[in-house]
């Protein structure tokens, strides 16, 4: 058999190897007969290992990254569609390739046509389809989540499948059972702090001081990390910087979420924040921090104070 596992989402494939390699039988036999080759392996060197008769085992194992996503030689690639379907029946020939393969790539096409062949593309979820991933890997560990939940973890996290694995691996855990909800995933999930810093930053947009100051309260109260909240203030704004930009250029939030790759939510809040400053003050919003960075690491000032100014300076009306 040789298969073609291509896309970006690596972690998807990652358990789909991990799954196939585990029918394979004993881990340490077939340890001996993997081998593993990089792009830049020549023809021959892969037709040698794929040809060799496994040692005290009924499968060899050769696993091959990046090889067809590269421009391969017209050459190189008419052998290989040659030598595939005569692949030993005792040998299984992985290509793994982090960039999607085009459709009608020759090599693609016999993969799909051929009896030995298997293709799989590994795309990351976007949208309404990374929140449907999120219920059914969920339920698929016998787990509960509400809708606001999932939401969260899908506008914070994103496309990380790795991440977003392990925080739903945590929030099973912690729940034993029960529903997960929004706020175990704000208790447990670093990430969710960014939906707080959302409504903060609404606030500041809007000049409501009392709202943006209860909001800081909030967090303080709740136990955040001061360094950990300014940490998310220079990225919030470093964002909005990026965000007003496209804007000013005439991009609207769907072109915005492409070109800056990040989940439409987080674009579409984004774009509306942005609305509430011109990119001057966001610039002079963006060297005041830096300046506090300064300050606090120098002992100038404190960060729990630095933070009560920030907010109260930025919601004098411009």
């Amino acid at each position: 058999m040789f298969y073609i596992f291509h896309g970006d989402d690596s972690h998807a494939q990652q358990e789909t190897v991990a799954k196939l390699i585990g029918k394979m039988g004993d881990p340490a036999m077939l340890d001996l007969n993997t081998t593993k080759l990089e792009s830049n392996v020549s023809f021959s060197q892969l037709q040698q290992a794929a040809s060799a008769i496994p040692f005290l085992a009924n499968v060899r194992l050769v696993i091959v990254r990046d090889l067809l996503s590269n421009k391969l030689e017209k050459s190189y690639q008419k052998q290989l569609l040659e030598y595939l379907p005569t692949v030993p029946e005792t040998t299984r020939l992985l290509f793994l390739e982090s960039k999607a393969l085009k459709a009608n790539n020759p090599l693609v096409k016999l993969a799909e046509n051929e009896k030995s062949g298997y293709v799989k593309q590994f795309s990351k979820p976007q949208g309404a389809a990374l929140e449907r991933w999120i219920k059914q890997k969920v339920e698929g560990e016998n787990g509960r989540i509400s809708n606001q939940a999932t939401h969260m973890l899908a506008a914070n996290i994103g496309s990380q499948m790795e991440i977003l694995s392990r925080e739903i691996e945590k929030l099973l855990l912690y729940c034993n059972g029960e529903e997960i909800q929004s706020e175990q995933v704000k208790l447990l999930s670093p990430y969710a702090a960014e939906a707080s810093i959302f409504d903060l930053v609404d606030a500041l947009g809007n000049r409501n001081s009392k709202k943006a100051s209860q909001l800081l309260q909030e967090k303080f109260r709740e136990g955040a990390d001061p360094f950990y909240l300014f940490s998310m203030f220079i990225r919030q704004f470093r964002l909005l910087i990026q965000v007003k930009e496209l804007a000013d250029d005439g991009k609207r939030p769907p072109a915005i979420s492409q070109e800056l790759k990040m989940h439409s939510f987080v674009a579409g809040k984004l774009y509306q924040q942005c609305q509430g400053f011109s990119l001057p003050q966001l610039e002079q919003i963006y060297r005041h921090l830096l300046s506090i960075d300064v300050d606090v690491k120098t002992g100038k000032n404190d960060m729990v104070t630095a933070l009560n100014l920030l907010v109260a300076s930025l919601t004098v009306a411009a």
